[in-house]
Protein backbone atom coordinates (compact mmCIF):
# COMPACT_ATOMS: atom_id res chain seq x y z
CA UNK A 1 0.00 0.00 0.00
CA UNK A 2 1.45 3.33 -1.05
CA UNK A 3 1.64 5.80 1.87
CA UNK A 4 -0.15 9.08 1.44
CA UNK A 5 2.16 12.04 0.80
CA UNK A 6 2.76 14.35 3.70
CA UNK A 7 1.06 17.68 2.92
CA UNK A 8 3.39 20.61 2.47
CA UNK A 9 3.15 23.33 5.08
CA UNK A 10 3.10 27.00 4.27
CA UNK A 11 6.54 28.65 4.53
CA UNK A 12 7.35 30.30 7.85
CA UNK A 13 6.84 34.03 7.59
CA UNK A 14 9.60 36.51 8.40
CA UNK A 15 7.58 37.88 11.32
CA UNK A 16 7.35 34.38 12.82
CA UNK A 17 11.08 33.83 12.46
CA UNK A 18 11.79 37.23 14.01
CA UNK A 19 9.64 36.31 17.00
CA UNK A 20 11.53 33.01 17.39
CA UNK A 21 14.87 34.82 17.34
CA UNK A 22 13.62 37.46 19.79
CA UNK A 23 12.41 34.78 22.23
CA UNK A 24 15.84 33.13 22.36
CA UNK A 25 17.74 36.42 22.60
CA UNK A 26 15.40 37.64 25.35
CA UNK A 27 16.21 34.64 27.54
CA UNK A 28 19.93 35.02 26.82
CA UNK A 29 19.72 38.64 27.98
CA UNK A 30 17.98 37.59 31.20
CA UNK A 31 20.63 34.89 31.73
CA UNK A 32 23.38 37.53 31.29
CA UNK A 33 24.84 35.68 28.32
CA UNK A 34 25.99 39.00 26.82
CA UNK A 35 28.45 41.29 28.55
CA UNK A 36 26.81 44.55 27.59
CA UNK A 37 26.84 44.21 23.79
CA UNK A 38 24.98 41.76 21.59
CA UNK A 39 26.67 40.14 18.56
CA UNK A 40 26.46 42.02 15.29
CA UNK A 41 23.54 41.62 12.89
CA UNK A 42 25.78 39.57 10.60
CA UNK A 43 26.80 37.24 13.43
CA UNK A 44 23.21 36.80 14.61
CA UNK A 45 22.09 36.16 11.05
CA UNK A 46 24.62 33.34 10.74
CA UNK A 47 23.85 31.93 14.19
CA UNK A 48 20.10 31.70 13.60
CA UNK A 49 20.31 30.99 9.86
CA UNK A 50 17.98 33.87 9.01
CA UNK A 51 18.29 37.03 6.96
CA UNK A 52 19.63 40.27 8.40
CA UNK A 53 16.20 41.81 7.91
CA UNK A 54 14.76 39.11 10.16
CA UNK A 55 17.43 39.88 12.76
CA UNK A 56 16.57 43.58 12.57
CA UNK A 57 12.89 42.77 13.11
CA UNK A 58 13.76 40.63 16.15
CA UNK A 59 15.95 43.36 17.62
CA UNK A 60 13.17 45.90 17.03
CA UNK A 61 10.85 43.75 19.16
CA UNK A 62 13.38 43.70 22.00
CA UNK A 63 13.99 47.43 21.68
CA UNK A 64 10.24 48.09 21.96
CA UNK A 65 10.27 46.07 25.20
CA UNK A 66 13.07 48.27 26.53
CA UNK A 67 15.53 45.38 26.83
CA UNK A 68 18.11 46.74 24.37
CA UNK A 69 19.35 50.02 22.97
CA UNK A 70 20.58 50.47 19.40
CA UNK A 71 22.59 53.25 17.80
CA UNK A 72 24.55 53.63 14.54
CA UNK A 73 28.28 52.89 14.87
CA UNK A 74 27.69 51.90 18.50
CA UNK A 75 25.85 48.62 18.07
CA UNK A 76 23.25 46.90 20.20
CA UNK A 77 23.57 46.99 23.97
CA UNK A 78 21.62 45.50 26.84
CA UNK A 79 19.54 48.24 28.46
CA UNK A 80 18.25 46.17 31.34
CA UNK A 81 17.37 42.63 32.29
CA UNK A 82 14.54 41.13 34.27
CA UNK A 83 14.90 39.56 37.70
CA UNK A 84 14.01 35.92 38.21
CA UNK A 85 11.25 35.04 40.65
CA UNK A 86 11.15 31.33 41.40
CA UNK A 87 7.98 29.26 41.27
CA UNK A 88 9.42 26.16 42.95
CA UNK A 89 10.31 27.61 46.37
CA UNK A 90 8.25 29.50 48.94
CA UNK A 91 10.29 32.68 49.33
CA UNK A 92 9.53 36.33 49.96
CA UNK A 93 10.74 39.01 47.55
CA UNK A 94 13.66 40.01 49.78
CA UNK A 95 14.80 36.38 49.93
CA UNK A 96 14.28 35.93 46.19
CA UNK A 97 16.43 38.92 45.21
CA UNK A 98 19.11 38.43 47.82
CA UNK A 99 22.48 38.94 46.18
CA UNK A 100 21.09 41.27 43.51
CA UNK A 101 20.38 44.32 45.64
CA UNK A 102 18.27 45.71 48.47
CA UNK A 103 14.49 45.38 48.71
CA UNK A 104 12.67 48.01 50.75
CA UNK A 105 8.99 48.44 51.45
CA UNK A 106 6.79 51.52 51.54
CA UNK A 107 3.97 50.59 53.92
CA UNK A 108 0.79 52.20 52.62
CA UNK A 109 -1.67 50.55 55.03
CA UNK A 110 -1.58 48.24 58.07
CA UNK A 111 -5.03 47.96 59.64
CA UNK A 112 -7.71 45.59 60.85
CA UNK A 113 -10.54 45.12 58.36
CA UNK A 114 -13.60 42.97 57.82
CA UNK A 115 -12.42 41.05 54.74
CA UNK A 116 -14.57 40.21 51.73
CA UNK A 117 -16.33 36.84 52.14
CA UNK A 118 -14.10 35.20 49.50
CA UNK A 119 -11.00 36.21 51.48
CA UNK A 120 -12.53 35.05 54.77
CA UNK A 121 -13.31 31.64 53.28
CA UNK A 122 -9.76 31.15 52.04
CA UNK A 123 -8.35 32.09 55.46
CA UNK A 124 -11.00 29.95 57.22
CA UNK A 125 -12.31 32.90 59.21
CA UNK A 126 -15.75 33.00 60.78
CA UNK A 127 -18.36 35.31 59.17
CA UNK A 128 -17.70 38.85 60.39
CA UNK A 129 -14.32 37.96 61.89
CA UNK A 130 -11.69 40.56 61.15
CA UNK A 131 -8.38 40.12 59.38
CA UNK A 132 -5.27 42.29 59.25
CA UNK A 133 -4.73 44.06 55.93
CA UNK A 134 -1.29 45.28 54.80
CA UNK A 135 -0.56 47.16 51.59
CA UNK A 136 3.04 47.65 50.55
CA UNK A 137 4.79 49.18 47.56
CA UNK A 138 7.99 47.22 47.20
CA UNK A 139 11.12 48.76 45.74
CA UNK A 140 14.24 47.14 44.38
CA UNK A 141 16.74 49.91 44.86
CA UNK A 142 14.87 52.97 43.55
CA UNK A 143 12.69 50.93 41.20
CA UNK A 144 9.06 50.18 42.17
CA UNK A 145 8.76 46.45 41.54
CA UNK A 146 5.48 45.26 43.03
CA UNK A 147 2.32 46.34 44.82
CA UNK A 148 1.39 43.77 47.48
CA UNK A 149 -2.05 43.52 49.12
CA UNK A 150 -1.92 41.09 52.04
CA UNK A 151 -4.62 39.65 54.33
CA UNK A 152 -3.47 37.90 57.50
CA UNK A 153 -5.34 35.89 60.11
CA UNK A 154 -5.79 38.18 63.14
CA UNK A 155 -3.79 36.30 65.80
CA UNK A 156 -0.65 36.49 63.63
CA UNK A 157 -1.44 39.70 61.76
CA UNK A 158 -1.91 41.75 64.94
CA UNK A 159 1.67 40.91 65.88
CA UNK A 160 3.07 41.30 62.35
CA UNK A 161 2.02 44.96 62.11
CA UNK A 162 3.96 45.80 65.29
CA UNK A 163 7.19 44.68 63.61
CA UNK A 164 9.49 46.37 61.07
CA UNK A 165 7.53 46.02 57.82
CA UNK A 166 9.77 48.38 55.87
CA UNK A 167 12.77 46.07 55.71
CA UNK A 168 11.37 42.57 56.37
CA UNK A 169 9.44 40.03 54.34
CA UNK A 170 6.10 39.16 55.90
CA UNK A 171 7.04 35.47 55.55
CA UNK A 172 10.01 35.89 57.91
CA UNK A 173 7.85 37.71 60.45
CA UNK A 174 5.15 35.02 60.35
CA UNK A 175 7.74 32.34 61.07
CA UNK A 176 9.16 34.35 63.97
CA UNK A 177 5.71 34.92 65.47
CA UNK A 178 4.32 31.42 64.91
CA UNK A 179 7.50 29.75 66.11
CA UNK A 180 7.61 27.40 63.15
CA UNK A 181 8.24 27.27 59.42
CA UNK A 182 5.80 27.97 56.68
CA UNK A 183 4.72 24.84 54.90
CA UNK A 184 3.21 25.40 51.47
CA UNK A 185 1.28 27.82 49.29
CA UNK A 186 -1.37 27.67 46.58
CA UNK A 187 -0.35 29.97 43.75
CA UNK A 188 -2.11 31.36 40.68
CA UNK A 189 -0.35 33.64 38.18
CA UNK A 190 -2.00 35.57 35.37
CA UNK A 191 -1.14 38.43 33.06
CA UNK A 192 -3.18 41.63 33.39
CA UNK A 193 -2.84 45.19 32.18
CA UNK A 194 -2.07 48.02 34.57
CA UNK A 195 -5.04 50.18 35.55
CA UNK A 196 -4.43 53.90 35.96
CA UNK A 197 -3.88 53.70 39.73
CA UNK A 198 -1.53 50.68 39.61
CA UNK A 199 0.40 52.23 36.71
CA UNK A 200 0.92 55.51 38.57
CA UNK A 201 1.93 53.70 41.76
CA UNK A 202 4.43 51.44 39.98
CA UNK A 203 5.76 54.25 37.73
CA UNK A 204 4.81 52.49 34.50
CA UNK A 205 2.56 53.23 31.51
CA UNK A 206 -1.16 52.67 31.91
CA UNK A 207 -2.06 49.46 30.09
CA UNK A 208 1.44 48.05 30.59
CA UNK A 209 2.00 44.40 31.45
CA UNK A 210 1.56 43.21 35.03
CA UNK A 211 1.87 39.77 36.56
CA UNK A 212 -0.86 39.21 39.14
CA UNK A 213 -0.10 36.58 41.77
CA UNK A 214 -2.71 35.23 44.15
CA UNK A 215 -0.89 33.27 46.84
CA UNK A 216 -2.47 31.53 49.83
CA UNK A 217 0.27 30.55 52.28
CA UNK A 218 -0.11 27.96 55.02
CA UNK A 219 1.81 26.94 58.09
CA UNK A 220 3.47 23.55 58.27
CA UNK A 221 0.30 22.08 59.79
CA UNK A 222 -1.77 23.24 56.78
CA UNK A 223 -3.46 26.19 58.46
CA UNK A 224 -3.87 29.14 56.01
CA UNK A 225 -2.47 32.37 57.47
CA UNK A 226 -1.60 34.72 54.59
CA UNK A 227 -3.51 35.60 51.41
CA UNK A 228 -1.75 37.95 49.00
CA UNK A 229 -2.62 39.69 45.78
CA UNK A 230 0.65 40.85 44.25
CA UNK A 231 0.98 43.03 41.16
CA UNK A 232 4.47 42.70 39.70
CA UNK A 233 5.85 44.72 36.81
CA UNK A 234 5.94 42.39 33.83
CA UNK A 235 8.87 44.30 32.36
CA UNK A 236 11.01 43.63 35.43
CA UNK A 237 10.16 40.10 36.58
CA UNK A 238 10.41 36.66 34.98
CA UNK A 239 8.70 33.73 36.71
CA UNK A 240 10.87 30.60 36.66
CA UNK A 241 10.55 27.09 38.01
CA UNK A 242 11.73 23.51 37.56
CA UNK A 243 8.96 21.06 36.74
CA UNK A 244 8.93 17.26 37.01
CA UNK A 245 6.59 15.14 34.93
CA UNK A 246 4.68 12.73 37.22
CA UNK A 247 5.28 9.01 36.52
CA UNK A 248 1.65 8.28 35.63
CA UNK A 249 1.88 10.81 32.78
CA UNK A 250 5.00 9.45 31.09
CA UNK A 251 3.46 6.74 28.89
CA UNK A 252 4.67 8.02 25.51
CA UNK A 253 3.27 5.13 23.48
CA UNK A 254 0.75 5.93 20.77
CA UNK A 255 -2.66 4.39 21.29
Amino acid sequence: MTPEPIPLRAPIRRADRARQVADILRQQIHAEAFEGSLPSEQELSAEFAVSRNTVRDALALLKDEGLIERAPKVGTHVARRKYDHGLDALLGLKETLRGHGEVRNEVRAAVRVTPPPAVARKLRLEPGQQAVYIERLRYFGDLPLSLDLTYLVPDIGDEVITRDLESNDVFALIEQISGGPLGSADLAVEAITADAHSAATLHMPEGGALLLLERLTKLEDGRPVDLEYIRMRGDRITMRGSLIRPPERTDWRLI
